[in-house]
């Protein structure tokens, strides 16, 4: 069998990303008696210097893109056929929010061998149901359904634990080039960008185990 690390650069916050996550893990449905998939989620913030109250998403968009809201309206139309393609619910979403604490909780998901059950939780909770992805109730709700210790994720959140460690995680990406989410790294040599299908990470990762793939420089791991 084959051990393939799998860095999952991205945001709670990203839409793209909740598609991507789904239909990376459709490939790997696809082709899980060959191979022994090792994901690691790493932390980039889209919006990192979002206040507490966040912003009405038609709004930010619109000033950060340079888009109209009829443009908007069409983009997320796109993105819950997209998503319902690959089992992912898309609500609304009528604002955006900071996602700092979420990433901390998620670095400790990950010592905890709960980061995919944390994450994929933390995207229902964002975009499905709409939640804030800074408020702590949200956050500890997220933990307590990924099968963690919600006790355990208060404390944390009412602390600066693993600021320094998610800080120097997303410094790290940056510094590799990695400036659009999701970005996804395989065994450090390769990397896609953006919600590819399910078919398209199928043939990735099989030309990687089997060899075929052409090795190139890629972010390192982290």
């Amino acid at each position: 069998m084959k051990t393939l690390k799998i860095d999952f650069v991205s945001d709670v916050a990203c839409p793209w990303c909740a598609i991507g996550l789904n239909s990376l893990e459709r490939a790997l449905e696809r082709v899980a008696p060959d191979l022994d998939a090792q994901l690691h989620f790493q932390p980039f913030e889209l919006n990192p210097t979002m206040p507490p109250e966040g912003a009405d998403t038609v709004q930010y968009l619109s000033s950060k893109y340079g888009i109209t809201p009829e443009q908007i309206a069409r983009n997320q139309a796109n993105i819950r056929a997209r998503g319902a393609a690959v089992g992912f619910a898309f609500g609304q979403r009528p604002r955006v929010w900071n996602t700092f604490d979420a990433h901390r909780l998620l670095h400790w998901a990950g010592l905890e061998g709960r980061a995919l059950q944390l994450k994929e939780a933390l995207f229902k909770s964002n975009f499905t149901d709409q939640r804030p992805s800074n408020d702590p109730a949200t956050l500890i709700d997220a933990a307590r359904e990924a099968g963690l210790d919600p006790e355990r994720a208060s404390q944390i959140l009412q602390s600066g634990e693993f600021t320094d460690e998610v800080r120097a995680l997303e410094a790290f990406w940056q510094s590799r080039g990695i400036h659009a989410v999701p970005s996804i790294i395989f065994n450090q040599h390769w990397m896609l960008q953006g919600a590819q299908p399910p078919e398209q990470f199928e043939r990735a990762i099989r030309a990687i185990i089997t060899g075929a793939a052409k090795r190139a420089p890629a972010p390192g791991a982290g």
